[in-house]
């Protein structure tokens, strides 16, 4: 174990690739690393590119990335791929859609299994950040699923959020709802070559004059992934938030919730295998066919549950 920590301090991109394998997987051996690790990450700044499917999260990631290599940054990309609910397989998309990335030495690309977790990110997602982090990376980027307006986990984990929506889908109304536009630090309308591109901008921009202000105006850019328009201003916008948390105070707040959502999510995911461990077949199948049967609601079988497993 010693051996593949210093080979990871050093910089051996083999050993990051293994030690987050074991992070990933939530092994004993996995947990272990973390906790060797931790104390040395929370330097990286951390970019969540979240919004619709099909709204250009990949390309703009990747060309945020290049933009970055320009500027002399090493990069690490954590891309979320959904996963089957049957099988818990994803096919990693993202990674085909990164191949110049890479094939960049100065840009480390993980693909992630969602492994059905809600909020468009993966169950060890805050480990996985923790570990490139303390790798030295000091721009992370973690792409979400794009599942839609309940991918708000995001802010837990990133420190800058940015919310991607692009025109003439016949869905821009759902980036207007309440929800995931709350968690926006930077918006930007994507695609912003194809008709109804203003249009949209326009209704971003009426809408967050209605929302209360919080000391920041939220600014909204343009972009062509594709073709690198707008993309070095969404970097300097990103630069600009990260900026504004150290002279803010904000950023010691944000951590402290960080710190929180990841402690309870956790202990959450703690609870669960504890449940999954200690209880039987057959009293979860007498539990279930109470439910199913309506002799017992799902709530006080939960608590049946819980305390089973706290009594063992």
């Amino acid at each position: 174990m010693s051996d593949l920590i210093e080979r990871f301090l050093a910089g051996e991109r083999r050993a990051l690739s293994r030690i987050l394998t074991r992070v990933e997987n939530g092994t004993p051996e996995g947990r272990e690393y973390l906790r060797q690790l931790y104390p040395r990450s929370g330097r990286a700044h951390t970019i969540g590119i979240t919004g619709g499917a099909g709204s250009g999260k990949s390309s703009l990631t990747g060309s945020l990335a290049s933009e970055l290599r320009k500027r002399g940054h090493e990069v690490g990309v954590i891309a979320v791929d959904p996963s089957s609910p049957f099988t818990q397989g994803a096919i990693l998309g993202d990674r085909i859609r990164m191949q110049d990335l890479v094939l960049d030495p100065g840009v480390f690309v993980r693909s992630m299994a969602s492994r059905g977790a809600l909020g468009g990110l993966a169950p060890t997602i805050d480990d996985v950040v923790a570990v490139m982090d303390a790798f030295g990376f000091p721009y992370v980027f973690i792409e979400t699923v794009g599942a839609g307006q309940d991918e708000v986990e995001i802010a837990g984990t990133a420190l800058t959020t940015v919310l991607v929506n692009n025109p003439g889908t016949g869905d821009d109304i759902q980036a207007l709802k309440a929800g995931i536009i709350e968690i926006a630090d930077v918006l930007v309308v994507n695609k912003a070559d194809r008709p109804g591109a203003d249009v949209l901008v326009s209704q971003l921009r009426a809408l967050l004059s209605l929302a209360p202000s919080e000391g920041r105006d939220i600014p909204i850019l343009s972009t062509v992934a594709t073709t690198g328009d707008g993309v070095p201003e969404l970097v300097d916008a990103i630069d600009e938030h990260r900026a504004w948390l150290d002279t803010s105070g904000e950023l010691d707040r944000h951590r402290r919730q960080e710190a929180r959502h990841q402690v309870l999510s956790v202990a959450q995911r703690i609870l669960l295998e504890q449940i999954r461990r200690e209880t039987s077949e057959e009293t979860l199948g007498d539990l279930v066919g109470q439910v199913a049967g309506r002799s017992l609601d799902p709530h006080t079988a939960a608590e049946q549950l819980v305390e089973q497993g706290q009594a063992v």
